[in-house]
């Protein structure tokens, strides 16, 4: 295919590609031949007869005592709950006071109708299942150890053990008990360990003790070009202390001097210099000159970090109103 694509190059747009029917397409090329027979002789080779070889140690069978689901009628007399389910699918009655005394997880559920029993065992059903209810915690630590800590199962995360639990038997806060499960198992840590860098401490914002002490600072640019100089961008100023807004009409190709004459001779002028520029990671902002001319006044610049506009987040809610 990629030979025919270099040959068809050459010749540019001075080609019509037409379609010939296969009886009369003689010299047909190795894409439209009769695929090779699957023989010996063929390098793709496969064999129609052949098992695939599974490793002895990567099936995990684990046989169910005969007792199993004895334990499991058994256990139901030991839990308040369940007895009480029992009384309630067992008479098909409606009894208000047995149905109050339940907890709530199975109130709701009963309520929903996910409840049935056969051959005295609760199953709880769902959209798509019907699972045995189990409450013993002997039991509940079997099925957890064998959807996790077995060779097939190969301490899988925590999202995939629980989608093999609950094809299994079903518990009340049965999640909750899967993550607690998987954070105790020391392998799955080990291999599950993230690889990205941690994250930061988060740093509240400084309160200012005066008007434009601080300010946050951000651009709006898209707007239809006005007055001579054709402005299609603003600057938008918005004090901390008292939430007053400035905006100035520039351009959006200004470069960092650009941006600061006006701040400069319309701002500073007025509200004299301040101590804190709160602001985006615009290209203006970041430049070597605008770190510099305000390393010589003193001011601080903080940065939002990429993808939160929640820490520019004044200045975003005054570009709302405007």
């Amino acid at each position: 295919m990629l030979r025919w694509q270099i040959e068809i190059q050459e010749y540019g747009g001075n080609m019509n590609i037409v379609h010939k029917d296969g009886n009369i397409h003689k010299n047909a090329d190795g894409l439209s031949r009769c695929p090779l027979p699957n023989n010996i002789d063929n390098a793709a080779y496969v064999p129609e007869e052949t098992s695939p070889q599974i490793p002895i140690e990567g099936i995990s069978v684990k046989d169910l005592h005969t007792t199993f689901f004895e334990e499991v009628r058994n256990s139901y007399t030991q839990n308040n709950d369940c007895s009480i389910l029992c009384q309630l699918l067992t008479k098909d009655c409606k009894d208000n006071s047995l149905i109050h005394s339940l907890d709530d997880i199975w109130k709701k559920s009963y309520y929903e109708g996910r409840f049935q029993l056969l051959d005295h065992i609760v199953y709880h059903r769902d959209e798509n299942t019907c699972i045995m209810t189990v409450v013993d915690r002997s039991l509940i630590n079997i099925v957890l150890e064998e959807c996790h800590d077995t060779p097939f199962s190969r301490h899988l995360s925590e999202e995939r053990t629980r989608e093999k639990v609950k094809t299994c038997i079903w518990w009340p806060m049965w999640r909750k008990d899967v993550a607690e499960y998987c954070k105790t198992c020391g392998r799955y840590q080990k291999a599950n360990e993230s690889t990205l860098k941690r994250l930061g401490n988060m740093i509240k914002i400084q309160e200012p003790r005066r008007p434009w002490e601080i300010f946050h600072m951000d651009w709006v640019t898209g707007l239809p070009p006005g007055s001579d100089r054709s402005y299609n961008a603003c600057l938008v100023i918005v004090d901390r202390f008292s939430n007053t807004p400035i905006f100035l009409p520039c351009h959006k190709g200004d470069t960092a001097m650009d941006t600061a004459l006006p701040i400069w001779n319309r701002v500073v002028s007025w509200t004299g210099i301040f101590t804190n520029i709160i602001s985006d990671r615009d290209a203006k902002f970041i430049s070597a000159l605008w770190r510099n001319l305000h390393q010589i006044f003193g001011t601080k610049l903080s940065f939002s970090t990429a993808y939160h506009p929640q820490t520019d987040g004044l200045a975003e809610r005054v570009i709302q109103t405007l």
